[in-house]
């Protein structure tokens, strides 16, 4: 009897003790695997998006990383190689990250189905002078996603980016060498933008006018 209860203790004792490593290496559902180089999250290379009926392709993207990638660039500390890569639908995409510094850099996109990527996220991160290699599927549709590191303030001083899927479906902003450092809102084209500067002044000088006169 005292055998039998002991056995089942054991056993329990194991059972918790292989949840808790499946919970940490899930990192709170995330798939990732990691060493003293960095570590690699949510990596997919078989499984398809609902779309897609196969992997239509293979597209290797090398990206180094680091303040050498800024120069140039007022205001920025840090760059990518490039900032603006393109896959086809249901493409197999690989990156390989260069860490060209000494401090952690990373390669995180946005937006990809969350069946398939708790998060929506897919994830590459090093340390200093290493590289990383993982795979993601892209989905089917034509679409523009984010790309960006996401260590403290380095997406904010030049480390943003965009995937082109498809074609994409427009340019994100605040993208190096693609598109403004700033927000402007969708609604107001650049026609607008001229209107609304001619109401303004038209205004300031009418009151300007007015004051005189009082």
């Amino acid at each position: 009897m005292l055998r039998r209860f002991a056995a089942v203790i054991v056993s329990l004792l194991l059972a918790a003790a292989d949840l808790s490593a499946q919970d940490h290496h899930e990192h709170h559902g995330h798939r990732m695997s990691s060493d003293v180089s960095g570590m690699t999250m949510n990596e997919n290379t078989d499984r398809l998006p609902s779309e897609c009926a196969e992997i239509s392709g293979h597209v290797n993207l090398t990206v180094h990383a680091g303040r050498r990638h800024a120069e140039g660039r007022p205001g920025a500390m840090f760059g990518f190689s490039d900032h603006v890569f393109e896959a086809g639908p249901c493409s197999l995409v690989t990156v390989t990250l260069v860490n060209d510094d000494e401090i952690r850099h990373q390669w995180m996109i946005h937006g990809l189905p969350r069946y398939l990527y708790p998060g929506g996220m897919f994830h590459l991160e090093t340390a200093g002078g290493t590289r990383r290699s993982g795979s993601f599927i892209v989905p089917g549709d034509a679409r523009t996603y984010l790309v960006h590191c996401d260590m403290p303030q380095h997406m904010e001083k030049g480390m943003k980016a965009q995937l082109l899927v498809g074609g994409g479906s427009g340019d994100l902003w605040a993208v190096p060498g693609t598109s403004d450092a700033f927000r402007r809102e969708d609604y107001l084209d650049t026609g607008d933008a001229w209107a609304a500067l001619g109401i303004f002044i038209a205004t300031f000088l009418a009151g300007l006018i007015l004051l005189r006169r009082a």
